[in-house]
């Protein structure tokens, strides 16, 4: 092993002939190749020492082993020169030398253990863990299953509905859990886990305690005849609700294997499997994703600048709405004290309760005590008035889309707030060089645009303009994360960054509907795609007030290639304004189940008449893959505007605003992403197709018809080739 190699494990023998073995490759002891064959070499070189007795395994600083190194993967998929093959891991070093040591080991762990970590500690001979430490295989998150053995030995220490159900939903559990489940043998505080792991690793040795192999267990296997049931209801659950992927069908498969055939076939099924699922499309992309979402919060020019985030001990929110509550919530679950101003007693006591009920529905799903509740609570205070905002640190403003009064309670803040308080918009369209006119602070002004459900959303869009000073960049940035929120970073524009690419969404729909394809069509295809609903749904929870008010502005902005349609306004005419009205596009039953609305055809003709349009009898039997075209490309078109004009940073930030704010699926990588899977040329040449037939609001801009040319990929920046995963 040479000596720059980045991960590595040290080896120390105590007095009491214990060997502790410890992973080091910070920041989470990841199994690099390197770890692990430095794993194994000191596994073997303690096996050969006779003043060893017993093994312990540990990770340095804390953390056992976050698992694999995913960076390897991209080495592992392009397949060249020498690789260390999953399978000699698996059966050759983890169930040979590892597992079937002559003398015991023990893991203790601490922090976490996840994916390959937790599937070393399974090989162990027992395992010891603090009572919050978090362990899992998360691997099918990135569209593998786990391949160092963990489907054979999940099931076989706590039971196969159990194990099905935290490898299917990647679910994280803590030290205690995992203790009660069967997983860890015992628990220990930190600092007695070393010591108790060492004598249970004795104890072993002297017979006091069993010593078992994981993988050759069947005490906590159901029988036969009830696996099969578990089995068959695990894939009916897979089948709804990840229809469009196969790793979790392998997962069931894999494992129903290592039951029915035995351990030895199960762990060579299962190297197989995940070597087939390494080089899938969905594993790309789901590996793209993951390293988008932490990279987002590198940007040139800002955060390479040596800037630390300034403490934010208070903050205020202007506006108690269904925005401003849901931004209130979120902070405060993360201990800001925050100030929650209205302009009157009954807004600002419907704002509160608002905050209540949030945090109430977290008691009633158990993911709170009444005693948090309270806690919590308590870190809200209400106003009336910008008297106590001389103390704040940074205020967010959350009020209606209106320009003059989002200007006039700036031009107030600034008055009121301290010179170095962070004056923060939660616009979702409007130009922040607008709202800032009145004032003289525009380089401390900065845009929280933040999804709703506020304190659901994981997305926080940080909108800057040209005045925007890099550090008031950068103390947001560290809200946005400590509040457990994606930032990304955005350039100052119309609609930013999600709503701007996402307009001509439902532009799309409402154009082929227009042209004969029928709307719920639309929505069952782009549903079958993997959104989380079609354009129509959308626009009816959105709900039509909002979908013509943001729609407004882009026709104003961009008139060239909005698609105007007067469909919504006469629906609105007639009190069909979406899923809060009981009926728009679809019409709701009283538990809010959608029902096709049996007035929208004649709502459509009369929008057809009005604007002239024929049905196209071409688009009325337009296939699937068509209908998410038409509805997508459009979508591609404008977040290539977003990437040439440098409102966005790279094209992976795209791809992670795509997912998390309006949930593009990420097993296709994302917007940009997907659209190189498919090729920039075959954009381009329909796009071109449907812009002469249909006019301007198909029309490909520069950049990607340039690009098309070139045969480039559209994520890559022109003159970079495209990075590997």
């Amino acid at each position: 092993m040479g000596s720059n190699a980045k991960g590595r494990t040290e080896m120390e023998v105590g007095d009491d002939g214990v060997a502790i073995i410890t992973i080091i490759n910070p920041p989470v002891n990841a199994l690099s190749f390197d770890v692990l064959f430095s794993l194994r070499d000191s596994y073997e070189q303690a096996l050969k020492r006779d003043d060893v007795k017993a093994i312990v395994v540990a990770g340095a600083k804390g953390k056992f082993s976050g698992g694999f190194d995913i960076t390897a993967f991209g080495v592992l998929q392009e397949g060249k020169g020498d690789q260390p093959s999953v399978s000699n891991i698996s059966i050759e070093v983890i169930t040979e030398i590892f597992e079937g040591a002559r003398k015991p080991a023990v893991a203790a762990i601490h922090g976490l253990a996840l994916g390959g970590g937790l599937e070393v500690a399974m090989a162990c001979h027992a395992r010891i863990s603090t009572p919050t430490a978090q362990l899992g295989l998360p691997e099918l998150q990135l569209g593998i299953i786990p391949g160092f053995g963990g489907t054979q030995r999940l099931p076989r220490l706590v039971s196969l509905s159990k194990a099905l159900e935290m490898m299917l939903t990647s679910r994280l559990i803590k030290g205690q859990e995992a203790h009660s489940l069967g997983l860890v043998d015992d628990i220990a505080p930190p600092e007695e886990l070393i010591m108790t792991a060492r004598k249970w690793a004795l104890e072993i040795l002297e017979q006091r305690r069993p010593w078992v192999h994981s993988l050759h267990r069947t005490d906590k296997l159901e029988p036969l005849a009830e696996a099969k049931e578990i089995f068959e209801t695990a894939r009916v659950r897979a089948r709804k609700q990840s229809p469009n992927l196969k790793h979790p069908f392998a997962c069931i498969d894999v494992i129903e294997t290592g039951v029915v055939s035995g351990p030895r076939a199960g762990l060579r099924k299962e190297v197989e499997e995940f070597q087939g699922l390494l080089h899938t499309d969905t594993c790309k992309s789901l590996i793209h994703i993951f390293f988008a979402q932490r990279s987002t919060t590198k940007v040139p020019g800002v955060t390479d600048l040596g800037l630390a985030p300034r403490r934010i001990t208070k903050v205020a929110i202007v506006g108690g709405g269904l925005m401003g509550s849901g931004i209130a919530t979120a902070l405060i679950l993360s201990n800001y004290p925050v100030i929650l101003n209205e302009v009157n007693d009954e807004f600002l006591q419907a704002g509160i309760d608002r905050v209540r009920a949030n945090l109430q529905s977290r008691v009633e799903k158990g993911n709170m005590t009444r005693e948090n509740f309270e806690t919590t609570i308590s870190l809200l205070k209400g106003v009336l008035d910008y008297e106590s905002f001389k103390d704040v640190d940074m205020v967010i403003e959350a009020v209606t889309e209106n320009v003059s009064l989002k200007q006039q309670i700036f031009v107030d803040l600034e008055k009121y707030c301290p010179p170095h308080c962070m004056l923060a918009t939660n616009t979702s369209t409007i130009d922040l060089e607008l709202i800032g006119e009145r004032t003289k602070s525009r380089d401390r002004i900065i845009g929280a645009h933040f999804f709703s459900p506020a304190h659901v959303m994981p997305l926080l869009e940080i909108v800057r303009t040209k005045h925007t000073d890099e550090q008031v960049i950068v103390d947001l940035l560290d809200v946005g994360k400590t509040i457990k929120k994606t930032p990304i970073i955005i350039g100052n524009c119309t609609g930013f960054a999600v709503n701007r690419m996402f307009f001509p969404y439902s532009q799309a729909a409402i154009l082929l509907a227009e042209r004969g394809v029928d709307p719920y069509r639309i929505d069952r295809a782009i549903s079958k795609f993997g959104m989380p609903m079609g354009p129509f749904r959308l626009c009816d929870l959105v709900g039509f007030g909002v979908a013509e008010a943001t729609a407004s502005q882009f026709v104003q902005v961009f008139p060239e290639r909005t698609y105007k349609s007067v469909l919504i306004p006469l629906m609105q005419e007639d009190k069909n304004a979406g899923e809060s009205t009981g009926k728009g596009f679809y019409v709701y039953d009283q538990n809010r189940k959608a029902g096709p609305n049996p007035e929208l055809k004649s709502y459509i003709e009369k929008a057809r008449s009005t604007s002239g349009i024929s049905v196209d009898p071409k688009l009325i039997k337009l296939s699937k893959k068509d209908i998410v075209e038409m509805i997508l490309f459009p979508v591609v078109n404008e977040a290539c505007r977003v990437l040439a004009e440098g409102i966005a940073v790279k094209a992976a930030d795209l791809d992670i605003a795509g997912v998390m704010g309006m949930g593009f699926p990420s097993y296709r990588g994302g917007l940009l992403f997907w659209a190189d899977s498919l090729g920039s040329n075959y954009i381009y040449s329909r796009l071109e197709a449907w812009s002469k037939q249909y006019g301007g609001f198909f029309k490909s801009c520069g950049y990607l018809a340039e690009r098309a040319t070139q045969g480039a990929t559209l994520s890559a920046p022109a003159g970079h080739s495209k990075p590997r995963i």
